[in-house]
């Protein structure tokens, strides 16, 4: 079991061990890192679910084909993180969204689609040809998965979101936007109820748990790692990959 820790209010936040109802393994940040996702899920064991934490795409090169592999696996749990959202918002709404997207990783995750007309700075109507491109790239089913992803999943006392969680609402409570973007408590009060909450978004240099937290994301796109965390009831087990 690991050790209880004291929490912001004076009072001791108990964790025991992390134990979802079945077996999961939880992967980070993938972020177009297609052959890090390849090697990473041969290392899952076969009777464990697998949850990404979102973040597929944007950044690394190959967001068409990371979306395009675990679209295609309905067994697969996949949540929106902020870079789906951005996504999601640029397919909307281009003039709007846009410029912020392509700074952030949307130039990659279009040229990965075959759209290699973006450049950093376009105009509005510019903007619009590529989302009209993008939508054509995805087709219909793939732009209603990645609409249709949930911001969180869990079972037992694990709660497995994009980027954390109110440490002080109910799991069944949470806004989506705490889930997806974050919130301000989340690393620096511990929740009372003992759930362990998996989450990426926040890159850190090993992937590790600690104080009802499990970070995930060590930056695939810029490291060259990418992890996951197996969760059967027992200590929490590490994965990395990395090609």
């Amino acid at each position: 079991m690991l050790p209880s820790l004291p929490n912001l209010f004076g009072r001791r936040a108990v964790f025991s061990t992390p134990a979802p109802d079945n077996p999961i393994c939880v992967i980070g940040d993938v972020h177009g890192c297609i052959a890090q996702l390849e090697m990473l899920l041969v290392q899952v064991p076969e009777d464990h679910q697998v949850i990404l934490v979102g973040d597929c795409v944007d950044r690394g090169e190959h967001s068409a084909e990371v979306l395009r592999l675990i679209s295609a696996r309905p067994e697969f749990t996949c949540l929106r993180g902020n870079h789906e959202e951005m996504l999601l918002r640029f397919l909307e709404s281009p003039e709007a969204y846009g410029p912020r997207w392509l700074r952030y990783g949307g130039l990659q995750t279009l040229a990965s689609f075959g759209v290699r007309s973006a450049r950093a700075e376009m105009s509005k109507s510019e903007l619009r040809g590529c989302r009209d491109a993008l939508q054509d790239a995805m087709g219909d089913v793939l732009c209603q998965w990645v609409q249709g992803l949930k911001t969180s999943w869990s079972s037992g006392n694990v709660l497995v979101t994009h980027a954390g969680a109110d440490p002080n609402s109910d799991p069944a409570q949470q806004s989506d936007t705490s889930l997806v973007w974050g919130h301000p408590s989340f690393q620096k009060v511990d929740r009372r109820d003992g759930v362990w909450v998996v989450y990426g978004h926040t890159i850190v240099g090993q992937a590790g748990a600690t104080r009802g937290r499990i970070a995930v994301d060590t930056g695939a796109y810029a490291t060259g790692v990418l992890s996951a965390v197996c969760l059967d009831g027992n200590e929490p087990r590490f994965l990395t990959a990395r090609p």
